[in-house]
């Protein structure tokens, strides 16, 4: 039996965090290290730090605003957004987070995943794979912010990451996110089950049920915006973490 990491994902613009739908209509939600230090008290096993507009803008990471978030932090962290070259992943690196999370590069810079791994190791690269289903039902993957369709399907495409050597697959459902409507299990299943490496289910959790059934299905880390950030559905903001709960996998 092995323990399921639960982790927060915070998105990042031009210094403060937001929520998204669908991955748009952002809502602002607080001060990123105001966040991270409520995390730290609620002992949250990871958190996922995600620039969302850094790509689409064509922006670099801001250095000095992940290194203020990192240094308030007690737990792992990964980074992601705007991150292009070698260079760009070793500044990540030193602001002090232990993973960088790719997107977008995936696809304009194939080799990158191959680089960063070599230098590092594969346990500080997340391949990043944003999925939503096309007219026919079919889920596609989609780079930058959901706009771009790589015309590739999710399993193939995480078959590819692992061979180049990332270290982890996070799949993340446009169609779900922010909906409260639960994960994608079927996506989970499928690329859980065609890759030999960690899979990170994200997109539509709306509380420890789904945590169960993401698990299930395959995936070996859960994670959630929406229900770390509000309330609940519908309602205001409020930072919390699921303190205290333990989900194990069967090995």
């Amino acid at each position: 039996m092995g323990r399921v990491r639960i982790i927060p994902v915070l998105l990042l613009d031009r210094g403060g965090l937001y929520k998204t739908v669908g991955f748009s209509k952002p809502k602002y939600v607080g001060d990123p290290v105001n966040t991270v230090k409520i995390f730290n008290e609620k002992e949250a096993d990871e958190l996922v730090v995600l620039d969302f507009r850094a790509t689409v803008e064509n922006r670099s990471p801001d250095f000095s605003k992940i290194s203020d978030i990192a240094g308030e932090a007690f737990m792992p962290m990964a980074y992601g957004g705007g991150i292009r070259t070698l260079d760009d992943a070793k500044k990540v690196f030193d602001c002090g987070y232990e993973k960088v999370v790719l997107n977008s590069v995936l696809f304009q810079n194939r080799g990158l995943v191959s680089e960063i791994a070599g230098i590092f190791g594969s346990q500080s690269v997340v391949a990043s794979i944003d999925v939503r289903r096309n007219w026919l039902g079919r889920m596609r993957v989609f780079a930058r912010s959901g706009k771009s369709d790589t015309g590739m399907s999710p399993v193939a495409c995480a078959r590819e990451m692992e061979e180049r050597g990332a270290g982890e697959v996070m799949l993340t459902s446009i169609d779900r996110d922010g909906t409260w409507g639960g994960y994608d299990l079927e996506s989970v299943s499928e690329v859980a089950h065609g890759i030999g490496i960690p899979l990170i289910a994200c997109g539509g959790a709306s509380g420890l049920d789904d945590f169960r059934k993401a698990v299930d299905a395959g995936a070996s880390a859960v994670a959630a915006g929406s229900m770390f950030v509000f309330q609940k559905k519908g309602m205001g903001v409020l930072i919390s973490f699921c303190s205290g709960f333990r989900l194990t996998k069967k090995s």
